[in-house]
């Protein structure tokens, strides 16, 4: 099992991050090591590098492909030439494989091991590069030779994609030594980050400027020629919906998906009995109104039927705030969903829930008898809350009401990361008033709209762009998904 760092170890981690980037600011702006930028502007025609593959007999789990992240894809590489080096490159490499942190500028960045071991690099070893503030980058070890090793970026790094660092000898016995990248951004908010603002580009690029000078050092040369950084950005297309499932989503949600059945729920289901707000727990209990029925069971095609339909398939979430995927051939009560939870139309986070329980009964309540059908799910391992949400469709027999309802019981979940730890607690309120006020209408105009038209589908699809709390960048997807579950109702 990975060895991972001990809590005194991340404490004390946490504890020098301000006067890591107070120094690390200090060095930035004093540095007087030649620096010679060279940025390839953005090209329609420019076409991707050709990448370093991952090894077919590595464990891809937790892997953070280039094809995972969002955005342009950086091609990035930093060299350098040292002179009159007492090392050979083998010779230089194998110091560096045996301790990264005889480079790594350790005031503000340091490689922790927490699969392998120490003193030798192997493929499989797995790192922590801890920086200051929410910079920590998760990475494995994926090739290692005698002039050169590569390291891939796993699930919570900032990038997706690959780094490779190597050194060579030209022929004026100079060491030449590169760092060579093929990344993009891991997130929506990474990318306004690193694309938009910059931030993380520059202290990302302090970081390997940092490691260059010290490998001089390391090496007991002198650099000639200062540092050289170039970039290329590829604007990589983006997919095309019609490519994708739209229940199913792309080829990176579909292996997302696929890890669900091999996670438990993050709580313990007999916990729920005696949820309150005393223990941790909140309790939500909503109901919309839809067009109502005569007395008696259900009718056929009527607003009981058409609001089952609607729940089958999730489909009456809100996209804008969230999206849901699964696979439509495995049959609702066995099912597990990936939700796409969006926050405020820019950052997304990924969750899973899995299926407790389908029912279909009917109850008396002060003497009036209910059809209720419904079902619920429950979170998974990795959700940002915990707890249990029923979605029902009851219909009054004596009368005729019809009804949607939600019951909900949930807390908030243990969440490492800071930064999503930090907006989730900001925003969790708003956005579940937002995201269920915008089911409740959703639910009512849909039933409304499939009672009326001669072509429900179609009515509902035209309808639901300006039935959402803001606008959804995937509601073709969320459309197509709709007239699935429609159509298969």
């Amino acid at each position: 099992m990975p060895k991972r760092p001990t809590r005194s170890k991340r404490w004390l981690t946490a504890a020098t991050w301000p006067l890591g980037v107070m120094l690390t600011s200090w060095d930035y702006m004093w540095r007087t090591t030649p620096m010679h930028r060279r940025e390839a502007p953005a090209s329609p025609e420019a076409r991707l590098p050709e990448l370093p593959t991952y090894p077919s007999g590595l464990t891809r789990k937790d892997v953070q492909g280039h094809e995972d992240g969002i955005g342009p894809l950086f091609h990035r590489r930093y060299g350098t030439r040292i002179r009159e080096s007492s090392l050979s490159p083998e010779r230089l490499m194998e110091k560096l494989q045996a301790d990264l942190n005889r480079a790594a500028p350790t005031k503000f960045a340091r490689f922790q091991l927490v699969h392998g071991e120490h003193g030798r690099l192997a493929v499989g070893d797995e790192f922590v590069v801890r920086m200051p503030g929410p910079w920590d980058g998760p990475v494995r070890v994926v090739d290692v030779g005698p002039r050169s090793f590569r390291l891939a970026t796993l699930v919570g790094h900032l990038e997706a994609g690959q780094i490779e660092f190597r050194a060579s000898a030209n022929e004026n016995a100079e060491i030449v030594f590169e760092i060579e990248s093929w990344a993009r951004s891991s997130s929506p908010l990474v990318n306004l980050l690193y694309h938009r603002l910059r931030m993380a580009k520059e202290v990302q690029a302090h970081m390997w400027i940092s490691f260059v000078e010290r490998v001089a050092r390391l090496a007991g040369g002198r650099m000639t020629g200062g540092i050289e950084l170039e970039t290329e950005r590829i604007e990589t297309p983006p997919p095309d919906p019609s490519s994708d499932d739209p229940l199913l989503g792309s080829a990176k949600i579909q292996r997302e998906l696929a890890k669900l059945p091999h996670r438990r729920l993050n709580f313990d289901v007999a916990a729920l009995a005696d949820a309150s707000h005393l223990s941790g727990w909140t309790t939500t209990d909503l109901c919309q109104p839809l067009p109502g029925e005569p007395p008696g069971a259900p009718v056929d095609g009527g607003s009981w039927q058409i609001a089952r339909r609607l729940m089958s398939g999730y489909e009456f979430a809100d996209p804008s705030i969230v999206r849901a995927y699964y696979d439509p051939s495995v049959p609702l009560e066995r099912r597990n969903m990936l939700l796409r939870l969006q926050a405020l139309g820019v950052a997304h986070l990924f969750v899973g829930v899995r299926i407790g329980e389908v029912y279909d009964h009917t109850r008396k309540f002060d003497g009036m008898t209910a059809r209720i059908w419904g079902w619920n799910y429950r979170t998974l391992e990795g959700h940002v809350e915990m707890g249990q949400m029923d979605w029902e469709v009851w219909k009054w027999l004596d009368d005729g009401r019809v009804e949607f309802r939600v019951h909900a019981v949930s807390r908030p979940a243990r969440i490492p990361n800071l930064i999503v730890r930090a907006g989730f607690h900001l925003l969790r309120g708003r956005e579940r008033e937002a995201f269920l006020e915008s089911t409740k209408r959703r639910m009512r105009t849909f039933t409304e709209l499939a009672l009326a038209g001669e072509d429900p589908d179609r009515t509902i699809r035209t309808a639901a762009d300006n039935v959402t709390a803001r606008h959804a960048r995937d509601t073709d997807a969320a459309h197509a998904a709709l007239a699935h579950n429609m159509r298969q109702g």
